[in-house]
């Protein structure tokens, strides 16, 4: 079954991270494939069957699978029309007070999770709809919350830390990726920003899918601050993803 075996690679990949060490900037490190394995989990019986298409995230975003455990996670996403309605949590282990986890009591929304979601809910309708022939995956399971050299507080994707470290995270993520694209099949892996769609390019060099990318939908991204929407979906059409 699909949904065993990407959660079996997962778990592995969840405890091969756990084994890092991050230096500057990186002060807080949260992974929700330990503490909400269980969101993670039910959102995987969603990954039956070969997949079209698989879109490729980054990492966890502190109001998103940091407290769902679901990629993109977004608190109303997960609820409404993932249909995730209860989550069990086990201890997160040290956070930092700016970025609790609260699981699906949490009251913050992350926007990326809410325009993503948002964009496959009009589209598709329902959840159902959409993943028949789609999927979404984090390339990285890790949130990494640190301070700038201004020293202000902020969360950080892979890109930004630690070359060394970074090269050691991503071999391991790589090959976790390498893995559930082999299940799933996909014709077409989209990376959800730049970063995901270079580690795409790299690690499923060998891997006979064709590997694309649309503009990320965080609020950081200057062009995805007016119809982010409309221009993840006419990349999608100009790369033969979607059809007009």
């Amino acid at each position: 079954m699909n949904n065993l075996d990407i959660l079996n690679i997962y778990q592995r990949l969840s405890s091969e991270v756990d084994s890092l060490k991050f230096s500057w900037p990186v002060d807080f490190v949260y992974n929700p494939l330990d503490y909400a394995w269980d969101g993670f989990r039910q959102y995987m019986r969603y990954s039956e069957g070969k997949k079209r298409v698989v879109f490729l995230g980054i990492n966890p975003g502190p109001w998103g699978m940091a407290q769902t455990g679901v990629p993109f996670g977004e608190i109303n996403a997960v609820k409404n029309f993932l249909g995730i309605k209860e989550i069990a949590l086990s201890s997160p282990g040290s956070q930092h007070v700016s970025y609790p986890v609260r699981g699906l009591d949490c009251e913050r929304s992350e926007v990326s999770g809410k325009r993503l979601w948002g964009f496959f809910r009009e589209k598709f309708g329902t959840a159902e709809n959409f993943f028949a022939e789609n999927f979404v995956l984090n390339y990285c399971p890790l949130l990494f919350i640190g301070r700038t050299e201004k020293g202000s507080l902020r969360n950080f994707t892979p890109d930004r830390i630690a070359p060394s470290e970074r090269d050691e995270l991503c071999a391991l993520c790589d090959s976790a990726l390498i893995e559930a694209v082999d299940i799933l099949r996909p014709d077409y892996v989209v990376g959800i920003g730049n970063f995901a769609f270079q580690r795409a390019k790299i690690s499923l060099i060998a891997e006979k899918v064709s590997i694309t990318k649309i503009l990320h939908p965080s609020p950081a991204n200057p062009q995805a601050n007016k119809g982010w929407a409309e221009k993840a979906e006419r990349q999608l059409i100009l790369s033969g993803v979607w059809k007009r």
